[in-house]
């Protein structure tokens, strides 16, 4: 098995917000005999960290815990997954990332987050207006200043954090306020996650309604989903303004892994890899999934509980998994200009048919294309950069003399 990384989650699918979008919220469905005891127990949790640490050859091991949303467990659960992590860590060096909404966070939880030195991922979906569209709680109340209340107790105890902004149907026509606003508030490392659900005319078996490609029953994006064109655009406009003034001051995600793949280097997200499986989810009673967006019955790997951590890892079913997204490329996208940075993106989202009726291209190919053309000479010239020992931050002086060009010939 080559690098892994499993994306756990203690508290499963349950969280005290209700985000329209949330494509993870009805997976409670599939532990629906279950009960509501959605917690993973002591012996899951121990086995968990005991296998996770030993399956890693390397002295650092990265944890990380999402949800639903995991500060719903309180602080005395996490400082139980630290003991264990000591108990277990071997000499390595354990760190961790906990993805959050921000709106539990307190003193107490900055105090722990703060001394155990945890990584935050933050979801927050630009300002007011376009986050309370749609993350609002149960009750349908906005969540915008809670997240806000949460931040600064991340800053006021010093506590590392990202932001994971979902871009959807609203957000994604203000790409550039939203960059600024997440700039405002103090985020440096940003990562733009578009949102695109199918929605069944009837759910499953299983209850569900936002289902995967090949689902073999009508179906149509949802009204929150991005647009496809939309989303390159969005992109392309966070992208003007980085590439003029931000360049080794802000890291977006999207940026640094497209800088991958012009530089020739191996793409360190899944989703513009050429080849995918290495990126599990785990479930609160132990199941293992191929990937957190594939978190239906057909793709659950087995049980930790039952069978070794890197036998699951190791299965035929993973492998298949993983293979399938190169050899389910349509014909089209083999020859595209730009697939060496998409490489069909995310397996997910391959739910449209190419020009000459193929089944399989991702639904946010237009947008891809769209953003890919776009940054290609600013790419160039910091692939270029890296290639003489230069420094990439110098692409700014040279954007900003080809906009004082273009401005005079306009």
């Amino acid at each position: 098995m080559n690098a892994f990384h499993i994306m756990a989650k203690p508290h499963g699918p349950i969280c005290n917000l209700d985000c329209t979008y949330c494509y993870y919220l009805e997976k409670e469905k599939l532990y629906a005999k279950s009960g509501r005891g959605f917690r993973m127990p002591d012996d899951v949790l121990e086995s968990y960290i005991r296998q996770y640490i030993a399956s890693h050859p390397s002295s650092h091991v990265s944890f990380a815990w999402q949800g639903g949303e995991p500060t719903l467990l309180g602080v005395e659960y996490f400082e139980r997954i630290v003991a264990l992590q000591q108990q277990y860590a071997n000499g390595k060096t354990i760190e961790n990332a906990l993805q959050t909404n921000g709106t539990l966070l307190d003193d107490a939880w900055g105090e722990f987050l703060a001394k155990n030195r945890f990584l935050i991922g933050l979801s927050i979906d630009g300002p007011e207006h376009l986050h309370d569209a749609y993350r609002v709680d149960k009750g349908g109340k906005p969540s915008f200043a809670r997240v806000m209340r949460g931040l600064d107790v991340l800053k006021k105890h010093g506590v590392e954090f990202n932001t994971l902004t979902v871009v959807n149907r609203k957000n994604s026509y203000h790409g550039r306020e939203v960059y600024r606003f997440l700039k405002q508030i103090g985020s440096r490392y940003l990562q733009f996650i578009p949102v695109i659900e199918q929605v069944a005319h009837e759910p499953d078996h299983n209850g569900l309604r936002l289902l995967k490609p090949y689902a073999r029953t009508q179906t149509q994006v949802s009204e929150w989903s991005v647009e496809s064109l939309q989303f390159g655009r969005f992109l392309q406009e966070v992208f003007d303004d980085w590439v003029l003034q931000d360049v080794g001051r802000v890291y977006v995600q999207a940026f640094d892994v497209a800088l991958e793949s012009w530089a020739g280097l191996p793409q360190s997200l899944c989703v513009f890899a050429p080849t995918c499986g290495s990126a599990l989810a785990l479930e609160h009673n132990g199941d293992l999934y191929s990937c957190d967006h594939f978190v239906y019955p057909e793709n659950k790997l087995g049980n930790i509980t039952e069978q070794p951590l890197l036998r699951i890892l190791n299965s035929p079913q993973q492998d298949r998994f993983g293979k399938a997204k190169d050899t389910g490329l349509p014909a089209e996208c083999r020859s595209c200009d730009v697939r060496f940075a998409c490489n069909g993106e995310c397996p997910k989202h391959r739910f449209t048919t190419t020009a000459s009726g193929e089944y399989g291209l991702n639904y946010l190919c237009a947008g891809y294309k769209h953003f890919f053309h776009h940054i290609d000479p600013y790419m160039r010239f910091m692939a270029n950069e890296l290639r003489r020992k230069g420094a990439p931050a110098r692409v700014m002086e040279w954007a900003r003399t080809q906009r004082q060009r273009e401005a005079v010939t306009a």
